[in-house]
């Protein structure tokens, strides 16, 4: 199977270094057309210039592809309409986002200041948001769109320093879940990736010979098929080094707790019943736990 890109146009925002210009290369580079978005300011947001979109777009060209640059500000919901009117206008339509572009201000959570923390979620988080809901109304008309969030293993597993970063990549795939189930019935598939990639975020992090092992050039071949034909929906990808993973969450199968017997100490009590993930169940919706939940009360009362 030869994943084919010829004819979709595809939008990576925060395209201008790192993992964003390598997912662009390597999809004009099997016939996408591409919106390469980048602000080109520094890792903790601040500042910005042109040049870094326009670097990849002449890099993309000089290959013989099709890219265009833009340089909004993914929270500013004017502007990042006007970058999906422009691929539309230019190409006709809009099949693929990439949600990438982030930044990071660490700090420990008693240090961190609520306007870093703010402005974390409000790029990684709103910006998801702001930019599929661009997107989403002509994915929905043209029957077809694959979005793909960004997240991280610190939203999934947690990571000192990161309350900020996490809270808003752990957001991203509470967003994935829910457009995932709105968009399949219009031919929308979303999902996300979990990179753990060298980049201008990492590099002050690790070795030399780990950052090799980590290019981001190691992590695209997840990410375009994560928004091929072919996607999954509604799956969290890892990836990092040329090893790919599925990250999920799961329940345990669950415990009935009758009413007569309905305590704290009861709870504390069969918690290592509780707590048992053998036989862990997917639930795929909300309301399918309700349903489980409700179902299992009735049976275990039947029983007794």
């Amino acid at each position: 199977m030869s994943l084919d890109f010829s004819g979709k146009v595809a939008i990576i925002t925060g395209a201008g270094g790192g993992l964003g210009r390598s997912h662009a290369l390597a999809l004009a580079a099997r016939g996408a057309r591409v919106v390469v978005n980048d602000m080109g300011g520094s890792v903790n947001g601040s500042g910005g210039a042109d040049t870094a979109a326009a670097k990849v777009v002449a890099e993309i060209v000089e290959l013989g592809g099709e890219a265009i640059a833009d340089h909004c500000d993914i929270t500013d919901v004017d502007a990042v309409a006007a970058m999906v009117a422009t691929a539309v206008d230019k190409w006709g339509r809009v099949d693929i986002l990439i949600n990438n572009a982030g930044i990071l201000r660490d700090k420990s959570f008693i240090k961190a200041e609520l306007d870093d923390f703010r402005k974390v979620i409000d790029v990684h988080l709103m910006g998801s948001v702001i930019c599929s809901k661009a997107v989403w109304p002509h994915m929905v008309e043209q029957n077809y769109g694959r979005i793909l969030m960004t997240t991280s293993a610190s939203g999934i597993y947690g990571n000192f320093g990161q309350a900020n970063y996490g809270a808003a990549k752990s957001g991203v795939v509470g967003l994935m879940n829910v457009l995932a189930i709105e968009g399949e019935r219009k031919g929308i598939r979303v999902n996300s990736l979990a990179p753990t990639a060298a980049t201008r975020m990492t590099e002050d992090l690790l070795d030399e010979k780990t950052l090799a092992l980590l290019a981001p050039e190691s992590i695209s071949p997840g990410a375009l098929f994560m928004v091929s034909d072919d996607a999954p929906t509604k799956t969290i990808l890892s990836a990092g080094a040329g090893v790919f993973a599925i990250a999920r969450m799961e329940e345990s199968q669950g415990v009935y707790i009758p009413e007569g017997a309905l305590s704290p100490e009861v709870v504390a009590e069969r918690w290592s019943e509780i707590s048992d993930m053998t036989n862990s169940v997917q639930v795929p919706a909300a309301f399918d736990q309700t349903r489980r939940f409700v179902e299992k009360a009735v049976a275990e009362q039947a029983a007794n």
